[in-house]
């Protein structure tokens, strides 16, 4: 059985765009252009592969297994193309990369301006998601994972800083109000705000360290948000005197510049390795990527 190429990219955009008018200003043509293209697929391969309403427009069974199959293999097809750009002077295309929300703000503002400033034919796409994906199935060239979360089979490259901490802080209000914590074991008396996954799991015990002691505790507050796009309400909410919060130092760095939190535990923040650019060793690396690779190894860390 033959199914036209493109029919399968436009049935693709459609079914990721929950929409033929999304999915039309996504890949530049028009709706009704994709709607013809899936009508041909359906009726090549004599199955419904969309459910469409007034309102939306969502994959059948068929048409989300089919999804599935199609996004790596389509990840192939448009790497091999785009591999073609390598014989030009400079690189061109897409990058796409899958990094959790704290990478997209504490990694790549310092990275991206200047790698397009570099390769002004090389476009970006950015998903910032702290869930757990597999990168190439989610149509992306590579992710950014801290090492303890490196899928198999990948290759490992470190970007941005390669040490980082977890800081402890509250508002001197709450302080004041509270008394300041003297060892990690206090907290456990304390109103504390925490994160969840999209998964349901809260955010994984908060762990401290001094002089080779690891004391790990699972806190107890009144607030916990899912972790990624509502971190920062976790932060205005420690700013606001609600309770202590455990984050990136880096995260929390210019309210203790501004003085609107206060370290709590310094002597007892615990140092980790910072990220890696993680990519596929089965598929050919597209010149987009290679130059990201590239000039990541140039920069300090």
């Amino acid at each position: 059985m033959k199914a036209d190429l493109g029919d399968l990219n436009a049935f693709l955009a459609v079914a990721r765009a929950r929409g033929f008018r999304d999915a039309a200003r996504t890949i530049g043509t028009s709706a009704s252009t994709l709607s013809e293209a899936v009508r041909r697929l359906e009726s090549s391969l004599g199955v419904r592969l969309l459910h469409r309403t007034t309102r939306s427009v969502t994959p059948t069974e068929a048409g989300a297994r089919l999804v599935d199959r199609l996004t790596p293999v389509l990840g192939e097809v448009e790497a091999a193309l785009d591999g073609m750009s390598g014989f030009r002077d400079r690189p061109a295309g897409t990058l796409r990369l899958n990094v959790p929300v704290s990478a997209a703000r504490l990694v790549l503002p310092a990275i991206v301006p200047d790698f397009l400033a570099t390769y002004p034919d090389i476009k970006i796409e950015i998903d910032a998601d702290d869930s757990f994906v597999d990168v190439l199935a989610s149509g992306c060239d590579a992710g950014i994972r801290y090492d303890e979360r490196l899928e198999q089979d990948m290759i490992a490259v470190p970007i941005g800083p390669r040490v980082q901490r977890f800081a402890t802080a509250a508002a001197p209000a709450y302080l004041d109000r509270c008394g300041l914590p003297r060892h990690p074991r206090d907290l456990l008396d304390y109103a504390c705000l925490r994160g969840r996954f999209a998964s349901g799991a809260l955010t994984s015990p908060w762990e401290f360290e001094r002089a080779g002691e690891i004391v790990r505790i699972e806190p107890h507050g009144q607030a916990i948000v899912r972790v990624g796009g509502a971190t920062d309400l976790l932060v205005d909410m420690a700013v606001a005197g609600v309770g202590i919060i455990h984050l990136f130092e880096d995260w929390l760095r210019p309210h203790f510049d501004s003085g609107s939190l206060l370290p709590v535990l310094r002597d007892w923040w615990q140092p980790f390795s910072g990220p890696f650019l993680y990519y596929s060793d089965r598929r050919l690396v597209p010149p987009p990527l290679r130059a990201f690779i590239d000039f990541i190894k140039t920069r300090p860390s």
